[in-house]
């Protein structure tokens, strides 16, 4: 489809807009629905990943009550459909997706195969426009995602592209950086709003969001999140443990990341003190910039 060249906001069509979660693309719902008098071709949605922060769960539930717009909330499924349709009461709020995909493949995503991306998101996503029919027919969507003018890398990988990954049925939009959003607008944006994402922002970054402990954050963020809240880390934890037991020949199957400790190491580090601490980090070579995801803000 062709968008608008005077208003990157305006719906031309069928189109989905995916929410991560996140003040962004937030932000970026909020553009939309300013600009448009007809919503009837819209759908938004959010894929839960079963490891989001409980805060990112109640700005969701916050963002549709207060703005009046229907959020179609989407889970993965091991299953014929692949997907489930749930609510912020029905969400699942300990892994379960994400477990089911690991134990599906038998082996962990990393930055290398980021398979939980596109399971758990991306195809959730499309499996659910499927059934509304989208995928028939020659006519094709746009697919808004909530890119800023700042993340030079995602959009330039986005923009050559042109499609998405799973269908050249489906354009991908990006409104942000067409608009020229930068951190700073869309900070100042929710600094102004009555409601708020209740997790806190360091330079225009969400620590907690998406998905907690994600291994596309850089080492420093993971570990500081693990040190002040454990229980966090105990999940990632066991994944590796558990397909560590299933693959005892195969390290690579059984580690989020090889560049850095794993999950079991930070919970046994976050333990002591000093030094340690350090070291941890002192062998890491991405300590703050996580690697871009299709997840998001």
């Amino acid at each position: 489809m062709i968008q608008s060249a005077s208003n990157p906001y305006r719906i031309n069509g069928l189109t989905a807009l995916s929410f991560s979660g996140g003040r962004t693309s937030a932000y970026m719902l909020r553009q939309v629905l300013d600009h448009n008098d007809d919503l009837s071709d819209l759908v938004v949605l959010f894929a839960n990943t079963g490891k989001e922060h409980e805060a990112t769960l109640e700005f969701v539930r916050e963002v549709g009550e207060r703005w009046g717009v229907r959020i179609v909330w989407l889970e993965y499924r091991d299953t014929d459909t692949g997907f489930e349709q749930v609510s912020f009461e029905t969400a699942s709020r300990n892994g379960e997706p994400f477990e089911a995909l690991i134990n599906k493949r038998r082996y962990l995503p990393n930055p290398v195969t980021r398979f939980c991306t596109v399971e758990l998101k991306i195809r959730t996503m499309h499996r659910y426009l499927k059934t509304l029919g989208w995928a028939e027919g020659d006519e094709g969507w746009d697919q808004m995602v909530g890119i800023r003018a700042d993340e030079h890398r995602r959009v330039a990988k986005i923009r050559a592209r042109g499609t998405s990954t799973e269908t050249p049925k489906e354009s991908m939009r990006l409104p942000l950086a067409d608009a020229d959003v930068t951190v700073s607008i869309v900070g100042r944006f929710w600094r102004e709003q009555a409601f708020d994402l209740r997790l806190p922002s360091v330079n225009g970054k969400t620590l907690l969001g998406n998905c907690d402990l994600c291994f596309l954050k850089g080492a420093g963020q993971v570990f500081s999140i693990i040190a002040t809240d454990r229980p966090r880390g105990a999940w990632w934890a066991r994944m590796e443990a558990e397909i560590q037991a299933i693959q005892p020949r195969s390290s690579n199957a059984a580690r989020f990341r090889f560049d850095r400790a794993n999950y079991q190491q930070m919970l046994d580090y976050s333990e002591q003190q000093g030094s340690l601490f350090e070291q941890l980090l002192a062998g890491s070579s991405e300590l703050d910039e996580p690697a871009a995801c299709f997840c998001g803000d």
